[in-house]
């Protein structure tokens, strides 16, 4: 038997990634003197009204004793693990779970794959690769579909408020104060395992802008469809359904997927993106 184990920033709920047959590992987010771990103990509601109040958040990677102990756990009952993570460039997740193995002595029958990617594009390479090793497939198999995904993916992100990112350190405050005087924002892509800003669009025609880009990729190709927010905002949320229905996409499968604690912690409430690729039998 093969499992299929990830990490919290997929952004699967846990309830979600356990009906799937996918196992996960959390990284923490610390809001104020409190580590807290993600999804489990902190909802991303709770960090974005951490934020908004004008407190500070960080986040850890999982620790290598806490890989250790999902994998000892994984292999009573599996000969193999496929260990699928969060880009090494974005977080020190992966570089913890290769050290795990090697405690282990197990690096033959854990097998860690770096995704290059975080939030809904991870997780879509997640479930490709639990896909590949419900039909039966190898541990090689599974990284194969992982690697198939990263390559037909296309996922762009973008933020209504660039306080976040200066925040974080991602923009110095002239970059905030220009951007915000001209109603700029970036969109954001994961290129070489990084979430880079590719272009800068106006504010008010970002959402135009993110589909009409999808649709110049895929023309009227079937496509499997995500759109993703940070924060549950009912009305901002139906926005972007009735954006995406109305943007001539040919959509055979979709889903809304909520930006996570630790991902959001970074780019901040209210971010949101579409994410597609090729629909395949």
């Amino acid at each position: 038997m093969l499992a299929v184990l990830t990490d919290s920033t997929c952004d699967l709920h846990p309830d979600v990634a356990r009906t799937l047959g996918i196992q996960t590992v959390s990284l923490s987010v610390q809001l104020g003197d409190r580590s807290l771990l993600d999804w489990q103990e902190v909802d991303p509601d709770a960090v974005y009204d951490h934020l908004r109040s004008g407190g500070s958040v960080s986040t850890q990677p999982v620790t290598t004793l806490a890989f250790e102990a999902a994998y000892r756990d994984l292999l009573k009952t599996h000969e193999q693990i496929v260990s699928i993570h969060i880009s090494g460039q974005l977080s020190e997740t992966v570089q913890h779970a290769r050290e795990a193995a090697e405690r282990l002595g197990a690096k033959d029958r854990i097998h860690i794959v770096d995704s290059g990617l975080a939030s809904a594009p991870l997780a879509e390479a997640v479930i490709a690769a639990r896909d590949a090793v419900s039909a039966g497939g190898t541990a090689e198999t599974a990284r194969r579909a992982v690697e198939h995904v990263r390559h037909n993916l296309h996922a762009e992100f973008t933020v209504p408020s660039l306080e976040y990112l200066r925040r974080g350190g991602r923009i110095g405050r002239a970059q905030e104060f220009f951007g915000n005087m001209l109603g700029m924002r970036p969109v954001l892509a994961f290129m070489g395992g990084e979430l880079k800003a590719t272009r800068r669009v106006r504010a008010t025609g970002a959402t135009q802008d993110l589909l009409g880009t999808l649709k110049e990729r895929f023309g009227d190709t079937p496509l499997s469809v995500a759109i993703v927010h940070a924060g549950r905002d009912p009305g901002r949320i139906a926005e972007l359904r009735s954006a995406m229905t109305a943007s001539g996409l040919n959509v055979v499968r979709g889903r809304m997927q909520l930006m996570g604690p630790v991902v959001g912690a970074h780019v901040g409430p209210g971010t949101y993106g579409f994410m597609a690729r090729p629909a395949e039998a």
